[in-house]
C-alpha cells in the first residue's frame, strides 16, 4: 500500500524520477508508434505521376488491353505489337514508377520485333489500391501473363520479363511459378517483402530509431498477414534452372545491391551478373538510357530470339 501510494502521490526524489521516466517512455512509445503507423502508410502508398497520356499519343501502334487481376479489378495495359507469333517481353516498373516512363523502352524493343506489354502495378500509376511491395504484384503480373497468352498473335509459351526493384521482385516470384518465363532481366531485387520495405524506411531517415522500424515492419506483417508465410524468392529458384537470367546491381542502391549480388549467388544457370551505376530506368539521363536500352536489347536478343526459339 505504502509503494502504490509513493507511486501515485510521489514525495521522494527517486519515486519523482521514476514516474517522470515511466511518462517520458510511454509518450515515447506513443510517439514511436503513432510515427511508424503514419510512415507505413506513406511506403504503402508512394506517390507518383499519373501519366496523361492514352495509347494513341505514341509511335507503335500500342492498343489498350484489358485483363482481370486476382482481386477482381480490371486492369489496362499498352500491348504493342511485333511480329505475328514472337514471344512478349512484359516490362514491371518500379516503385513509385508507372507504365508511362517505360514508354522508350518498349518501343525500343518493338522496334525489334518484340510484342511488348505495360501495365501498372496496384497504388501506381491509373491502378488503385496500395502496393504490397511485390506479394500481390506477383499475382497481378502473372493474371497479366494468362491474358496475354490467350491472344492469337503472340508465342503463348514464350515471355520474357524486365523488372527494377518491386517489379523486379515481382518478376522473379513470377518467373519460378511460370514456365512459360524464359528469359528475364531483374534490377536491384530483393529477397523479401519485408527488406525492400526496411530499405524504404531507410531512405525515410527514421531507421536510426530502432523502435519505428521494428514497429513498422510489424505492422506491415500483421497488415499482410499472408506474407510471413511465403519463403524468401531465393529459397525456390530451383525452377529457373534453364531460364536465361541478367542480374543487374545498381551502385547508387547499395542496399539493394547486395541482395541482388546474394540472390544471383544462389540462382541456378544459365545466368549472367553486371553492375551499372545508375539504376532506375527512369531517371536515367538520355545518353545512360541509350546504354541501358542496348545492353537490354541485346540480352533479349540472344537468349530469347523473335525468329527462333533459343538454345535449351
Amino acid at each position: 500500500m505504502a509503494i502504490s501510494s509513493e507511486l501515485r502521490y510521489p514525495t521522494r526524489w527517486y519515486s519523482k524520477l521514476l514516474v517522470v521516466v515511466v511518462a517520458v517512455a510511454f509518450f515515447a512509445c506513443l510517439f514511436a508508434a503513432a510515427t511508424s503507423v503514419y510512415l507505413l502508410y506513406r511506403i504503402l502508398s508512394p506517390t507518383v505521376t499519373h501519366e496523361e497520356l492514352g495509347s494513341t499519343d505514341f509511335p507503335g501502334h500500342p492498343e489498350d488491353f484489358l485483363f482481370s487481376v486476382p482481386d477482381g479489378q480490371e486492369r489496362s495495359g499498352w500491348f504493342f505489337p511485333g511480329l505475328r507469333g514472337v514471344p512478349t517481353i512484359v516490362l514491371c516498373h518500379s516503385y513509385g514508377s508507372n507504365r508511362g516512363e517505360l514508354l522508350t523502352l518498349a518501343t525500343s524493343l518493338q522496334d525489334r520485333q518484340y510484342n511488348v506489354f505495360l501495365f501498372d502495378f496496384a497504388g501506381h500509376g491509373d491502378s488503385k489500391g496500395q502496393t504490397t511491395l511485390g506479394f500481390e504484384e506477383a499475382g497481378e503480373l502473372e493474371a497479366a501473363l494468362n491474358a496475354i497468352s490467350k491472344r492469337d498473335d503472340v508465342d503463348p509459351m514464350r515471355f520474357g520479363l524486365w523488372g527494377s526493384n518491386l517489379g523486379a521482385y515481382a518478376a522473379l516470384i513470377t518467373a519460378e511459378r511460370d514456365p512459360r518465363v524464359r528469359s528475364m532481366v531483374v534490377e536491384s531485387v530483393y529477397d523479401t517483402p519485408e527488406d525492400f520495405l526496411r530499405v524504404q524506411i531507410a531512405r525515410s531517415g527514421l531507421a536510426r530509431i530502432s523502435l519505428i522500424e521494428r514497429l513498422t515492419v510489424a505492422e506491415f506483417d500483421w497488415k499482410e498477414r499472408a506474407i510471413r508465410n511465403v519463403p524468401p524468392v531465393s529459397a525456390n529458384m530451383a525452377p529457373l534452372g534453364g531460364d536465361f537470367k541478367l542480374f543487374l546491381e545498381a551502385q547508387d542502391e547499395p542496399m539493394l545491391a547486395r541482395d541482388t549480388q546474394e540472390i544471383y549467388l544462389r540462382a541456378p544457370d544459365p545466368k549472367q551478373r553486371a553492375e551499372i551505376t545508375v539504376g532506375n530506368y527512369a531517371r536515367m539521363l538520355d545518353d545512360a538510357k541509350r546504354v541501358y536500352e542496348n545492353r537490354i536489347l541485346s540480352f533479349f536478343l540472344m537468349n530469347l530470339p523473335p525468329n527462333s526459339r533459343p538454345r535449351r
